[in-house]
């Protein structure tokens, strides 16, 4: 079973590439936080293909539906949301979904419909004699479910399946602003051999520092500095980088190429004492959660693998009465918060389609000479994988904060809001 989070906050999702579309459902949002359908959409926005004109060329509308665990006294705004229509031989049924509420506490649902599917293009790698593609999971899953796997646009393996992290995340980052005023930031920090030469942790530690005695940054900067990441040709906090960076992936692109990519995941305003030492550890389930993303082949906490070259003395971070000085820790010790800014970078690989022929294998293991026919694949992985990143980090961050809540239980307030039956 695969689940995101848990266990108290929880994502699960179903559909494949080319399915009709993608389920999703998350578990144990807590009662009473208002959530409006146009803040999901926002993020799935981000995430879409077509959304940014150096990702792929396929394009989805990706509309979210919301479909249970919100009520409003105002059924006039809770059922504004896009109708839903089936249609069979009996006729047409109709229904409204959910546009805005307030969550129950039950499992709040979602559905996204895919239209821009072209499976005419995954022929070539059908059946026992499909060919499978370098650097893909096509043999392994192909072995795995006995033959019957999905071979269309990678199936459950494709990076649409991240429709359910960005929904859920989404859950997740509402409750923690409305919360604690947490946000979730993300730049692109390296594409191929080309680096910025700014750092978002930079500049958010930069905002802490300037905002100590208020207590958190201010959202609205948030805002401002997360618009301006977008506004760049592709989502960085470097606009310099950002140029010379969406040139080097066309030339890529042309070269029927790809290139890897390096991106940096940033949550600020973070609550202190969440996460636990060892199995629990939220260092642990960031690291694998973004690690584990699909193209993802290394994640690094804080400042990563910098610290190897240094002395104790250089890397641990001074601590006075206002807070940590420094951040070198990425927000985290022993596991748990310590109220920095939370830090992470994820290395992506190469986008594993490409146009440039290699050796491969038909599923039978006869040995060809590979080469892609058809397909519409992002040339960078890097420029659309921020908002999945930031998702992945709330849906942790808020398990791990509801974890810490649960151990520190006041019987006092839980008699208080208990009806007497008897």
């Amino acid at each position: 079973m695969e689940i995101l989070g848990g266990p108290l906050f929880a994502v699960a999702g179903a559909g494949e590439s080319h399915g009709p579309g993608y389920t999703t459902i998350v578990f144990g949002c807590p009662p009473g936080l208002r959530v409006k359908r146009g803040e999901i959409q926002r993020y799935l926005d981000r995430r879409r293909p077509g959304g940014n004109r150096h990702g792929t060329p396929r394009r989805e509308g990706d509309q979210v539906l919301l479909l249970s665990g919100l009520y409003d006294d105002s059924l006039d705004r809770l059922l504004a949301g896009p109708e839903i229509v089936t249609t069979t031989d009996g006729g047409n049924d109709r229904a409204c979904s959910y546009e805005e509420g307030v969550t129950t506490g039950e499992p709040i649902a979602a559905l996204v419909l895919s239209s821009g599917t072209r499976s005419s293009d995954y022929t070539q790698f059908a059946g026992p004699r499909g060919e499978a593609r370098p650097g893909h999971a096509d043999l392994v899953k192909h072995y795995q479910s006995r033959g019957t796997v999905d071979p269309r646009g990678g199936g459950r393996s494709s990076y649409r399946s991240t429709i359910s992290d960005v929904i859920g995340g989404s859950i997740a980052r509402i409750f923690l602003e409305a919360q604690f005023r947490t946000v979730f930031l993300s730049s692109v920090a390296q594409v191929g051999r080309l680096r910025a030469t700014r750092s978002l942790a930079d500049v958010v530690e930069s905002l802490v520092v300037e905002y100590t005695q208020a207590g958190a940054v201010p959202v609205d900067h948030l805002r401002t500095l997360e618009a301006d990441i977008h506004s760049a040709a592709i989502p960085t906090i470097d606009p310099d980088f950002a140029e010379q960076a969406a040139e080097a992936i066309e030339a890529a692109r042309a070269d029927g190429d790809s290139l890897g990519s390096m991106v940096e995941a940033v949550a600020v305003n973070v609550p202190p004492l969440a996460g636990a030492p060892l199995y629990q550890s939220l260092k642990l389930r960031l690291m694998g959660a973004l690690g584990g993303l699909n193209a993802a082949q290394s994640c690094e906490v804080g400042d990563g693998i910098a610290v190897v070259t240094r002395h104790g003395s250089e890397n641990n971070d001074p601590i006075r009465s206002t807070g940590y000085q420094t951040n070198h820790h990425g927000g985290l010790l022993g596991g748990i918060t310590t109220g920095m800014p939370l830090v992470c970078r994820v290395g992506f690989k190469p986008t594993s389609s490409i146009l440039v022929p290699q050796a491969s294998v038909r599923k039978d293991l006869t040995e060809i000479d590979f080469e892609l026919r058809k397909g519409r694949h992002d040339p960078c992985v890097g420029v659309r994988a921020g908002v999945t990143l930031e998702s992945r980090m709330a849906i942790e961050l808020l398990n791990a904060v509801l974890m810490h809540q649960a151990m520190s239980l006041d019987p006092t307030t839980v008699a208080d809001h208990t009806f007497r039956l008897f």
